[in-house]
């Protein structure tokens, strides 16, 4: 497992990069979602947008050592349950720790309830979050699928909801 993962907070700086990854991100995804291209080769970025944008999101950068490897953007940061709205850990930093250990530095910056969501056909996604939930929460999660809002034909999301303890201190 790496010990070189930082996950922290983006600023304006880090824009173009996180706009580079968010192509990446959803370049892997369409193949779930059937998403296509838009016209300029790009991807709807609405969520990216967001997460610099909007007073309730959180944009993080995931780096390795000089590397930037993934992005997590964090949304309803006020509300009672924080949502991991998109995660993405680029292919050569999978399965390398990398990913767990950006969701808990994450996670711990915004303690309680969480839910994150993913497609049931992301094979790979499936163990990742059921994974990731267990080594935050143990046993205590809970797992359900929900319908797409406005996507009637696609298969139901699944969500995964844990609770993040507060950083210990130290």
């Amino acid at each position: 497992m790496t010990t070189d993962v930082s996950a922290r907070l983006a600023d304006a700086t880090d824009h173009p990069t996180l706009e580079r990854l968010w192509l990446l991100f959803r370049h892997d995804m369409s193949e779930f979602s059937g998403a296509l291209p838009n016209s300029d080769g790009t991807f709807r970025s609405d969520r990216l947008h967001a997460a610099f944008t909007q007073a309730d999101w959180a944009p993080y950068l995931v780096t390795s050592g000089a590397s930037p490897v993934g992005l997590a953007f964090v949304r309803s940061l006020t509300a009672p349950t924080r949502v991991l709205s998109s995660f993405f850990v680029v292919r050569g930093a999978r399965r390398t720790g990398i990913g767990l250990r950006a969701v808990q530095e994450v996670v711990t910056k915004h303690p309680g309830p969480w839910e994150v969501a993913f497609q049931e056909s992301n094979v790979i996604a499936v163990g990742f979050w059921r994974r990731v939930a267990s080594e935050i929460a143990g046993d205590a999660w809970t797992e359900e699928r929900r319908p797409v809002p406005g996507r009637p034909e696609l298969p139901p999301d699944t969500w995964i909801t844990f609770n993040a303890p507060a950083a210990a201190q130290g």
